[in-house]
């Protein structure tokens, strides 16, 4: 997977210092459902080790450092549930919108995924302008998990059907 900006690799062991500097931030973690707040090393270093078959994970760099991550766990048959996180240094650059549309087109494309899901907590704005512009749309709420916040928060649920072949390797949207 590459886009203009950025590019995208598998996470590895070496990350673990990375990504718990980063993710480790209550700004990010209490917007995740999986993250915890604190966030060690050791947690980051359990959370590689534990990346699962049904799981597909990148890491987001931005001239060569890690900035963030992007993934998909796998749904029913023909669907997947994405995820993306950006590093607070990063927030307001579109980032987050370039990752997660690359991550959709990969999904689309690569995977043949006839369908994609996905969420927000109702108190993170940021993230419902990213998954509106990516053209997901709602359908419905719910609560979830927050392991950083641990209690269940107010959640909005969206997908995204693929689009006819022609539109999602043109890149629109």
């Amino acid at each position: 997977m590459r886009s203009p900006r950025l590019s995208y690799r598998p996470i590895d062991a070496r990350d673990a210092g990375r990504i718990a500097a980063l993710a480790g931030d209550w700004d990010i973690a209490r917007m995740t459902s999986r993250i915890p707040h604190p966030y060690s090393l050791v947690d980051a270093d359990l959370w590689i080790a534990s990346i699962g078959d049904d799981e597909f994970v990148r890491g987001v760099e931005r001239d060569g450092e890690l900035i963030g991550a992007v993934g998909y766990i796998n749904g029913d048959p023909g669907q997947a549930e994405i995820g993306y996180w950006i590093g607070k240094p990063w927030w307001g650059n579109g980032y987050a919108t370039e990752a997660a549309g690359t991550l959709m087109n990969h999904c689309f494309g690569e995977m043949n995924f006839k369908r994609l899901t996905c969420g927000h907590f109702v108190d993170n704005p940021a993230s419902a302008r990213v998954i509106a512009k990516l053209g997901f749309r709602r359908i419905g709420a719910g609560a979830q998990w927050c392991e950083a916040r641990r209690s269940e928060v107010r959640t909005v649920k969206y997908a995204r059907r693929r689009p006819l072949l022609g539109a999602w390797r043109s890149g629109t949207r």
